[in-house]
Parts: structure tokens; C-alpha cells; sequence
């Protein structure tokens, strides 16, 4: 760059040809071959993965991901609490007495049966015992109330009858019964039934308990990541609608928080910076990554660098924010600087989609530079490029998501496609960025795009 005011050689661009691929391919092919061309560009610069100490395969030496935590919240300690229900008072002395020795078991004796109901849902038994022969109240009428109460429902019921009948034994189940006892059993067998139907139902409660906790979890975890796509959102820049740089923008994550972010701003007063990254992923990681680097960009924070200079911005990008720093992540970039004395654009791309500069030709400008996205590896030479922008031009930033969209038969999107779309004419500056989410909406048969969208339109009179 000589001076601010732009060499007058112009390079580094080319113009996209209109012919179709041969085959459609699906957007997992089109991940895998750049996967394929990023280990190239590695080895090209004579740099190697690090091994990774598991045979003879190797790896990036990056930062390991920690590993998710298991969610586990404090669960209520339940007593067995047993409910004897039988209105002889010899039969509620008798299982006293047979529970006495066992320490952690807490027993009730009902004698009223017209108070069983009552009295359960006071008292929240782990397990019920019921006599079947009482007098006012049937006891299979009365299985079939505690079946039908809310709080009642499924707390383990014992059925306890003097008589083995295979019939008597089928309408107890039937009506919701768990267990069936000719009184009075062993102790031995009394208390092992007592403990196995209380600690299922006890594993229910705990279970209920960490649902709940779940759900609360996770819409506190929804509140807080709504208010950090608003914080994302806030960061965006406002559209200008005046002037000689003109701007209009539809960003769109394909989550909650997607990993694009974009901004532009004017440094002093001839020079206009325009600038997109996508972080490799989509959540909350790559959300943060993508604020972190959209933040230095908005206040040109990175010591040393003159931000009219995209080559400095891409090096100093990529010193701050090596992957093994941020956790294995990384992001590509298109940065530009637009010079309004000389009408000449500056720009600079680190693995980014070319932009699309629309001006006297009938073909859109294709403006990309080969240089290895960002955090990759140190010590890499950028190179930027330098081209004329004719009065009336139209230039079109975006990130991978705005073309690279599946069709219901697997077939993807390609970006000659969406040079088409753009080179339509246009009603008015900005209406065809929201038309063309539309069509790939469509196009996609989902609402939402398994990318997120990021596209900016910059107009210079």
C-alpha cells in the first residue's frame, strides 16, 4: 500500500465463471474438500500436525474441548414410609411390630377406611398397604380412588387379602393395584416387598425432581443464550441509507447464536471498513469467539496495526487469535477498506467466500485472496489485492450459508447460483437480500438453514 490513498496496480481478483458444475454435490462434500484444501495449505507451508500420542495418528495440537458435565442436582433423601390401611386393630399392631426392627422405616396404621384418602395424601406414603374386607368402604372401590387422585396415583399399593383367589387377584391389578399379599406374609418377604416397591417409587420422585430441575435448567439457559443473541444483534451495525457508501444487511443464525458476525465503520474520513467472519461452528463457543473478534475490529484494538491496511488486520487477527487459545476454534474473514479520494478498494480474505463487486461488467468481480483462515497456525503471510470501483457499483459480502444450502433431494446450492440471483435487477438497494432468504427457505423446505446466513450489501454512488 502506498500511502492511504491505494497503489494504482490492481490484482488478486477474478472473474467467477457462469458455467454449472457437472454433478451437484451435497454441502458435506464441499466441508470435506475444504477440509482437504486447508491440510494442503499446511503442508504447502511446510508445516505438519503435531502427533497425538494415540498410535500412529495425528492431530492438530490444539486445546481439548472440556467434557460436558453430567447435570446433576441436589435430590431430596425419602424415608420409607409404610400406610397401613385395615380397620382390624390386631393386624395394625402386627405389622408394627414386624417393621419395628427396621430403623429407616417409618409406619402409619389407618383403622378408618373412610379416612384412607385423607390420610395418604396428608401424610405422602412411599407405599400402601390396604386390606381388601372392610366394613362402609369396598376395598377394590377404594383401589380405584386411590387410583384416580392426583397426588396418590402412583404410590405403590399393596393389596392385602385372607383369601388366595386367582379372580379377586386379577380385578385387583386390573384396577391398578402393584402387589398382592395373603395377610399376614412372613416378616422376611413383608419388608422386602415394602422396600422394593418403596424405592421405585422413591426413584420416581428423584426422577420427577430432576426433570423439573432440568426444565428449570434449561429455560434459565434459554433466558440467558435469548439475551446473548440480543447482545450479538446489538452489535451489528445500523444500515446507512445516505450518502456516497450506502449499506444494507440480513443476518440470520441457523441457532440461537451463530458463529457469523460483520460490521463496518469509516476510519477518519475517506476510508471505509467493511469486514464478515464466520467461526467454524455454531452455539455458544463459537458465539464468543465471533464477539471477541467482531469487538476488536469495531474499536481497531489490536496494538501496532493500521486498519486501513487489510494485510496488517489479517496478521494481527491471527497472532490474538491462534485456535490453541480458543479452544480449537477458528474463523475465516473478509476485510476491505474502500478509499473515497481514489474510488479504490483494498481488501483481504483469510478462507472466506469471494465477495461479488457488481459494477461495469455484465459478470459480477470476484474479490478474494488465497490465504489461510484465521488461528491456524502463526506466522503467516497475508497478501491483499486492489481494485477500481466504478461509480454505481454494488459489492455483496456473505459467508458460506448464504449459498452453500442443501435442496430437498441432497443436491446443494452453488454460488454461480446465487451470482445469477444477484445479478437480477433490482427495485430497490437491499430488497433482494430478504427475497433471496425467502427462496432458499423455500429452496431448503425449512424455515430455518442449516447455516447462518450473513450477507451485506455496500453501495458506493
Amino acid at each position: 500500500m502506498e500511502g492511504r490513498g491505494f497503489s494504482p496496480a490492481v490484482s488478486g481478483f477474478s472473474r467467477l465463471s457462469v458455467s454449472r458444475p457437472a454433478q451437484s454435490v451435497s454441502r458435506r462434500t464441499v466441508r470435506a474438500a475444504r477440509h482437504r484444501d486447508n491440510l494442503k495449505g499446511f503442508e504447502a507451508a511446510g508445516l505438519k500436525p503435531r502427533p497425538s500420542g494415540r498410535g500412529e495418528k495425528s492431530q492438530l495440537n490444539i486445546m481439548p474441548v472440556p467434557e460436558n458435565k453430567p447435570f446433576s442436582p441436589s435430590l431430596t433423601e425419602y424415608q420409607i414410609r409404610v400406610l397401613l390401611i385395615d380397620d382390624q386393630v390386631i393386624v395394625g399392631e402386627t405389622v408394627r411390630r414386624m417393621l419395628a426392627p427396621e430403623a429407616d422405616i417409618v409406619f402409619q396404621f389407618c383403622q378408618d377406611p373412610t379416612k384412607a384418602i385423607p390420610t395418604a395424601a396428608e401424610w405422602s406414603p412411599t407405599v400402601i398397604l390396604q386390606d381388601l374386607v372392610m366394613p362402609e368402604v369396598d376395598g377394590l372401590a377404594l383401589v380405584r380412588f386411590f387410583r384416580g387422585h392426583p397426588k396418590l396415583k402412583d404410590i405403590p399399593l399393596i393389596v392385602l387379602s385372607s383369601k388366595e383367589e386367582a379372580a379377586t387377584k386379577a380385578e385387583a391389578f386390573a384396577l391398578g393395584a402393584n402387589d398382592y399379599l395373603v395377610k399376614l406374609p412372613d416378616r422376611i418377604e413383608l419388608v422386602a416387598r415394602i422396600r422394593y416397591h418403596s424405592k421405585g417409587y422413591i426413584n420416581l420422585l428423584q426422577r420427577n425432581e430432576a426433570y423439573q430441575a432440568l426444565l428449570k435448567s434449561q429455560q434459565e439457559l434459554a433466558n440467558d443464550v435469548a439475551r446473548a443473541a440480543e447482545y450479538v444483534i446489538s452489535l451489528l451495525p445500523q444500515p446507512i441509507s445516505s450518502g456516497d457508501v450506502t449499506t444494507a444487511w440480513r443476518y440470520v443464525p441457523s441457532t440461537t447464536l451463530g458463529g457469523d458476525s460483520f460490521g463496518y465503520h469509516w476510519i477518519e474520513e475517506d476510508y471505509f471498513a467493511l469486514y464478515l467472519l464466520d467461526v467454524c461452528g455454531h452455539g455458544v463457543g463459537p458465539a464468543l469467539l465471533s464477539v471477541s473478534a467482531l469487538n476488536v475490529l469495531r474499536s481497531q484494538s489490536l496494538p501496532g496495526v493500521d486498519f486501513c491496511d487489510p494485510v496488517a488486520v489479517l496478521s494481527g487477527m491471527n497472532a490474538s487469535f491462534q485456535m490453541e487459545r480458543q479452544n480449537g476454534l477458528y474463523f475465516t474473514l473478509w476485510y476491505g477498506v474502500y478509499c473515497r479520494r481514489t474510488k479504490r478498494l483494498r481488501y483481504s480474505s483469510a478462507g472466506h467466500p469471494p465477495a461479488l463487486l457488481f459494477g461495469d461488467h455484465e459478470s459480477p468481480t470476484q474479490l478474494m485472496t488465497k490465504n489461510f483462515f484465521i488461528g491456524g497456525f502463526p506466522k503467516v503471510d497475508y497478501t491483499a489485492a486492489e481494485i477500481d470501483v466504478p461509480a454505481n457499483s454494488r459489492l455483496y459480502v456473505f459467508s458460506d450459508g448464504v449459498y452453500e444450502v442443501d435442496r430437498p433431494d441432497g443436491n446443494m446450492w452453488s454460488i454461480e447460483e446465487l451470482q445469477d440471483y444477484l445479478s437480477r435487477p433490482v427495485a430497490e438497494s437491499g430488497s433482494e437480500i430478504e427475497a433471496l432468504y425467502r427462496t432458499l427457505q423455500g429452496m431448503h423446505a425449512r424455515d430455518v438453514l442449516d447455516d447462518d446466513f450473513s450477507l451485506v450489501r455496500v453501495d458506493f454512488r
